[in-house]
């Protein structure tokens, strides 16, 4: 049976980012028997409807709500070995459970990213792969495949083998505790994290408070990426961004209240 603070998690982020919070503060604003209050509050619903799916917002958020992380230049990938790094982490991002024109499962969009980022910097820097993800909250119960089983296709199918694969964890603080319950018997303690850059921050504390010392190796900034009047205008990929960047704020402060 699924823990209910799990099943808690999963719902209640779906409730509070959007697009479902505008939504239903434009629909407190329908059911709302005075009609001032009303009008305000339906307003308000789109208005941020609109916002948070524009670009334009997603970057702003993520400039100031979250820690920022820097890149890993091209010049320190090939250098890694040399600077302590022991082995590369990959976290995943979630699975496209069914996927008919291949058969099987696959990595979903944000997962086959970090892959693809974490497999270039094991070619580069001659490190061994590690990857982290089983099911999360959301198909925890379900009978899915684990991120990690997806992650072995994709790597052999681009030319490496993930030397260790941890498929049980249901989210981040999982993902840490898990790998080092794994890399540690090995004398691997200083890695370098791949992940988003939205999700580093999180995921590097949580990394090191198990007792990893971490390089972070973000990719995926959220950044401008049209023209600047388009970056106003709603878009699915605006409204994932600050879907992102807002989940993980809200991560954060929970994490700073609870310890």
């Amino acid at each position: 049976m699924i823990p209910v603070l799990g099943e808690f998690k999963a719902i209640a982020a779906a409730l509070l980012l959007p697009p479902a919070s505008p939504l239903l503060l434009a629909a407190a604003g329908l059911l709302c028997v005075r009609r001032a209050i009303s009008q305000v509050l339906i307003a308000l619903g789109l208005l941020a409807l609109w916002l948070l799916s524009c670009n334009g917002t997603a970057v702003w958020l993520a400039q100031r709500a979250l820690p920022q992380v820097g890149v890993l230049e091209p010049s320190r990938q090939v250098q890694l070995r040399a600077s302590g790094v022991q082995a590369i982490v990959i976290l995943g991002g979630g699975i496209q459970p069914s996927a008919p024109e291949y058969g099987q499962a696959q990595p979903n969009g944000s997962t086959t990213a970090r892959l693809r980022y974490g497999i270039q910097l094991a070619k580069r820097s001659g490190l061994p792969l590690a990857f982290a993800g089983g099911v999360g909250w959301s198909n925890a119960g379900q009978a899915v495949s684990s991120e990690a089983s997806t992650a072995q296709v994709f790597a052999t199918e681009n030319g490496l083998t993930l030397r260790w694969t941890e498929d049980q964890s249901r989210d981040t603080a999982e993902n840490a505790a898990r790998m080092h319950d794994l890399l540690a018997p090995a004398g691997i303690h200083n890695i370098a994290l791949v992940t988003h850059a939205w999700h580093m921050p999180r995921s590097q504390a949580l990394f090191e408070k198990v007792g990893f010392t971490v390089l972070p190796a973000p990719m995926g900034f959220v950044l401008p990426s049209e023209r600047p009047l388009l970056e106003w205008m709603p878009s699915a990929h605006g409204l994932t961004a600050s879907r992102n960047v807002l989940r993980e704020w809200l991560a954060l402060q929970l994490r700073r209240t609870t310890g």
